[in-house]
C-alpha cells in the first residue's frame, strides 16, 4: 500500500524549491513537479489506468492552486474508479473544442485567411486589389457574418443575383472567388460537404448561363479612316496627357504601361523600351521597338527632377488613367459601331485592324506587338525570339499610317 504523504499547507508548497517531484498529500499520487532550473512548477497526478502507470497533468502552479489541484486529482480518481480514462476524455474534449472553433469561422474571417495566402500569387497590384474589392463589395454584405459551415447554395445565390444580369462578368468572377474561399474552408476543416458556390450541376440550375447574358463590349475604337485626322489633331495639343496618348498610339501599348513608364526602361542606344514583367498583364517582360517618331518625341520631353516617370504628374507621381482618357474624349472622335467616343484602349483595336486589313504583316507579329499570348503553351515555351526588329519595321509603317503618309497596302517583310 503506497505511503500517505503529509498534507502540506499552501505556504509550504510555495516554499518548495528543490527540483524533482514533491508529494503534497490530500490525494494519494498528487505531486508538484519542479523543473531542474526551478523556473516552472506543474501539478501531476500519478496513477494507474488499465494496469499501466500514467501521469496526468493538472496545470501549472500557482495558476492552479493547491486546493484546485487536489480537487482535480479527486475527480480523476473517481473517473478512473468508474472505468473511464480521464486522459482520453481530455483529448476528446480538446478535439471537440478545436472542431467547434473551426466550425465557428465566419465567411469574412475565412476570406481574410484565404486572401493572405492567395494574394501572394499575384505580381500585379491591380489584380490583388480587384480580388479583395470584389468580395468586400458583393460577398461580405450577404455572407460576411455567416459561419462558413452554415452557408448553403441559396445563400450564395442571394449574393450573386443582384448583379448577375447587369454585371455578369463581375458576378461570374465573384462566384469563382466565393467558391475558392469556401473550398479553402473545407480543406482547412471549417466546413463539410459540397461547395455551394460550385457552378456545374449546382448554381447552373438556378442562374442563367453567363454566356447567354454577357454581350462582349468592345472598347470604342478609332476608325481606320479617321486615324490620320485624329493623330494630326493630337499632335497639335499640348500637355503630358497629349504626349502620353501620342506615345501610346505609336507603341500600341496599354494605358497602364504608358503611365508607369520610367526613364530607366528606355534604351535609346538600342531603340527599345523594355517593360519589366511585374508591369505587364501577362507577367512577362515585353520589349517595344522605338521608331524614329517615338524616339524623337521622347527626347523632346522635359524631365521632372526627382521623378522617374517619363510622363509624370505635376507633383512627380504617376499620372492618372483619366489624364490620358480626357484628351481623347475632348477630341470627340466617334466609334461608328457603338456610337460612343473612342477611348485610348480602343487604339489597340485600331492597330490590330490596320495590321489585318491594310498590311500583309503576319498575324503573330501583330499579336506579339500587343503583348498577347501567341500559340499554345508548348509553342510559347519553344519560341525564343519576339520578332523585335521585324516589329520595328511594322511599327514604323504604323507611324506613317497615323501621319497619313501610307495610303496603299503595306507588304510585311517575311523571312
Amino acid at each position: 500500500m503506497p505511503r500517505v504523504a503529509r498534507e502540506l499547507k499552501p505556504i509550504e508548497v510555495k516554499r518548495l524549491t528543490k527540483p524533482g517531484m514533491h508529494a503534497v498529500g490530500g490525494v494519494i499520487g498528487l505531486v508538484l513537479q519542479i523543473s531542474p532550473n526551478s523556473q516552472s512548477r506543474h501539478w501531476i497526478y500519478r496513477t494507474t489506468i488499465g494496469g499501466k502507470r500514467r501521469h496526468i497533468g493538472l496545470g501549472s502552479f500557482p495558476t492552479v492552486t493547491l486546493a484546485m489541484a487536489r480537487q482535480l486529482a479527486r475527480e480523476a480518481y473517481l473517473s478512473i474508479r468508474n472505468g473511464q480514462n480521464p486522459i482520453e476524455e481530455r483529448k476528446a474534449a480538446t478535439s471537440a473544442l478545436v472542431a467547434a472553433e473551426k466550425r465557428g469561422l465566419t465567411f469574412a474571417n475565412a476570406m481574410e485567411k484565404y486572401l493572405a495566402i492567395k494574394l501572394a500569387e499575384f505580381d500585379n497590384e491591380k489584380h490583388r486589389k480587384q480580388w479583395g474589392a470584389t468580395l468586400d463589395k458583393y460577398a461580405i454584405p450577404a455572407l460576411g457574418e455567416m459561419l462558413v459551415a452554415d452557408i448553403q447554395v441559396q445563400d450564395v445565390r442571394r449574393a450573386l443575383e443582384p448583379i448577375w444580369t447587369n454585371k455578369t462578368e463581375t458576378a461570374s468572377r465573384l462566384r469563382g472567388r466565393i467558391e475558392a474561399v469556401l473550398s479553402w474552408a473545407t480543406v482547412a476543416g471549417h466546413r463539410e460537404g459540397d461547395n455551394p458556390a460550385r457552378w456545374k450541376g449546382n448554381l447552373s440550375e438556378m442562374l442563367p448561363k453567363p454566356s447567354k447574358l454577357a454581350k462582349v463590349k468592345h472598347q470604342p475604337a478609332l476608325a481606320l479612316d479617321d486615324a490620320a485626322a485624329w493623330f494630326t489633331d493630337l499632335r497639335q495639343r499640348e500637355g503630358t496627357g497629349a504626349r502620353s496618348l501620342e506615345f501610346l498610339a505609336l507603341t500600341a501599348s496599354r494605358s497602364g504601361e504608358i503611365r508607369g513608364a520610367t526613364w530607366d526602361e528606355i534604351d535609346f542606344d538600342a531603340g527599345l523600351w523594355v517593360i519589366p514583367a511585374d508591369r505587364m498583364k501577362m507577367s512577362r517582360e515585353h520589349r517595344v521597338p522605338l521608331t524614329g517618331d517615338a524616339t524623337a518625341m521622347l527626347k523632346s520631353l522635359p524631365r521632372l527632377v526627382g521623378s522617374p516617370y517619363v510622363f509624370p504628374a505635376a507633383k512627380g507621381g504617376m499620372i492618372s488613367d483619366m489624364t490620358i482618357s480626357a484628351v481623347m474624349r475632348r477630341q470627340g472622335f466617334i466609334d461608328a459601331h457603338s456610337g460612343r467616343t473612342a477611348v485610348p484602349h480602343g487604339l489597340r483595336s485600331t492597330f490590330r485592324d490596320w495590321a489585318a486589313e491594310r498590311t500583309d504583316y503576319p498575324r503573330d507579329m501583330a499579336e506579339i506587338a500587343l503583348a498577347h499570348n501567341v500559340g499554345s503553351e508548348v509553342e510559347r515555351a519553344y519560341r525564343r525570339g519576339d520578332m523585335v526588329e521585324k516589329r520595328r519595321s511594322m511599327m514604323t509603317a504604323w507611324g506613317k499610317f497615323l501621319r497619313g503618309e501610307q495610303g496603299q497596302k503595306v507588304v510585311g517583310i517575311r523571312g
